[in-house]
């Protein structure tokens, strides 16, 4: 027993030792060693590549942006990873323009923020300077973009150290993260400044409300040709408009009295800067007293065109305003806001003398394809037109004091008026008007003036052969409130840099001015259209 059980114990003793040395040998077989090592350190590799592109994304989405000024803009510039590459310019809340602007893994959105005022106010100051800014514009961008870059490599490497050194804690592999991401994001923001598509800009694509901006404004790039064109005409134009004042000093037939009331209608603004310098030179120039505006001061009635208005605070004198079908219940605010601007909405004001009643136009319609505004007018159009001038006349009639002057925006809404005040005042066709309306029995004359558009109806100016003029009417009342005078002021009539003014006196003041009868649209009538152009009463240019 003694032996066997010797020769079982010595037995283990011998498998024992082969037992404890088997590992060893297995570990150390040639291939199944460097197969494990491979396999480590591609495990490693992969590790730092995902935490690598990790924090290059983290870092492009938390450092991406760059606040820049382009014109008289503030715009945001961000980029973010992407696949296909491109840019979105964010015009909220109209809309953005999609562009195939480069290649790579880099996507830039540039979004337009508020104007900024000095820089606006500079622009209406000095008309050349337009045209300084649409060229200054491509550098501000070019500026920052490269700045963006710089501030996205550096927020990508920075990102990814930290975030390695988080969850390697090792010199070296976060040293090897930080590199990777250096050379992918450099490379990335290189591929996409290689691949750039200056003519990218001619074939946008638009979302939102911009998709309505060809049928609108047209073919962009024919535009911009015809507005560098018309920007240079409207450089020597706004420069004439300074001599105006000498040109009416001169005319023989008729001398404002001391006490008299001078008013500048002006309508149809449609966002033109260049009009509001217009504005400024006349009011300053022919020493008026009162600005009425009879509405369509913007496009799209949208929160960025509000900071367009700011400027109607600039003129320092009573600005009255109404709504047209162009401006939205934002727009009438922004309005409201200025310190010296009286929005009338089925409601009167005495200014300077003149008691004045107005109402916003009842529609909204900014687009052409928006029912009924695209339609004509029709019985239903005819309906809100001719019941808010039902509802302003209602207003006159009632009104404590006589009413000098009824504003209304289009000139459908005008016939419900008459015998009610001696002048009424419209916009809405963009072509000058002036006639009476239809007299009614025991009633005096009622004068229809209708203004053309101050601001050349935008850029639907540019669509036509030639630019739209740009007009504007100064009116001479007497201490009694009566209308002596007018000067019809258009700057660019014909397409050519000149500035037109023309005189009318009215012989007879209690009667009106000496121009032809022309029907206003009536309910439950045929459809018809707006009244034509009369002969203008004794001009003398």
């Amino acid at each position: 027993m003694d032996g066997q059980e010797n020769e079982e114990r010595g037995t283990g003793d011998e498998a024992a030792p082969e037992t404890g040395r088997a590992p060893r040998r297995a570990f150390r077989l040639p291939g199944a060693g460097r197969w494990l090592v491979g396999l480590r350190r591609l495990g490693l590799a992969l590790a730092v590549l995902v935490v690598t592109l990790t924090g290059i994304v983290a870092g492009t989405y938390a450092g991406g942006h760059q606040a820049t000024d382009i014109g008289p803009f503030r715009a945001e510039l961000s980029l973010s990873p992407s696949v296909s590459g491109g840019t979105t310019i964010d015009v909220s809340p109209l809309g953005a323009l999609l562009l195939d602007s480069h290649r790579g893994p880099a996507y830039l959105t540039v979004k337009l923020g508020s104007l900024d005022q000095g820089r606006t106010e500079a622009l209406l100051d000095d008309p050349a300077s337009i045209s300084r800014a649409s060229q200054s514009a491509v550098e501000d961008v070019r500026v920052g973009v490269v700045r963006l870059g710089l501030k996205t490599l550096g927020s990508a490497v920075l990102a990814t150290l930290l975030l390695s050194a988080l969850v390697f804690r090792n010199v070296r592999r976060t040293a090897w993260a930080g590199g990777m991401a250096l050379v992918i994001t450099g490379g990335s923001l290189g591929l996409a400044a290689a691949t750039v598509r200056p003519q990218s800009i001619e074939e946008p694509r638009y979302e939102g409300l911009l998709v309505n901006a060809p049928a609108i404004v047209g073919d962009a790039r024919r535009i911009a040709n015809d507005y560098t064109k018309y920007a240079e005409q409207l450089q020597r134009m706004v420069g004439n408009v300074s001599q105006l004042y000498t040109t009416v000093s001169t005319l023989p037939l008729y001398e404002p009295a001391p006490g008299s009331t001078r008013v500048l209608h002006v309508s149809d603004m449609h966002l033109n800067p260049t009009g509001w310098s217009l504005i400024r030179t006349v009011v300053e120039q022919f020493g008026i007293d009162v600005v009425i505006d009879t509405g369509d001061i913007t496009d799209w009635g949208s929160e960025p065109e509000a900071s367009y208005v700011g400027s109607i605070g600039l003129l320092k004198k009573p600005y009255v305003y109404i709504r047209g079908n162009h401006d939205s219940a934002r727009t009438t605010a922004a309005v409201a806001q200025q310190p010296n601007a009286i929005v009338l909405d089925n409601s009167t004001t005495t200014v300077a003398g003149l008691t004045i009643a107005g109402i916003g136009d009842p529609r909204f319609t900014p687009d052409k394809e928006t029912s009924p505004a695209g339609s004509g007018l029709t019985a239903q159009v005819a309906d809100q037109v001719i019941g808010s001038g039902e509802q302003l006349a209602t207003t006159v009639k009632n009104s404590p004091t006589k009413v000098n002057i009824a504003l209304v925006h289009d000139p459908a809404s005008a016939g419900p008026l008459s015998g009610t005040t001696p002048l009424v005042l419209a916009g809405h066709l963009h072509e000058r008007q002036v006639f009476k309306l239809p007299q009614v029995p025991d009633k005096d004359p009622t004068t229809l003036m209708v203004e053309g558009s101050t601001g050349g109806a935008g850029l639907r100016g540019l669509e036509g052969e030639k630019p739209t003029p740009l007009t504007m009417t100064v009116l001479y009342f007497d201490q009694d409130k009566m209308l002596q005078a007018y000067d019809e002021i258009t700057v660019g009539g014909t397409g050519q840099s000149q500035v037109n003014l023309e005189r009318h006196v009215i012989k007879e003041p209690e009667k009106g001015a000496q121009v032809p009868v022309t029907p206003t649209p009536t309910r439950g009538g045929p459809e018809s259209s707006n009244p034509t152009e009369s002969p203008s009463a004794t001009p003398t240019r």
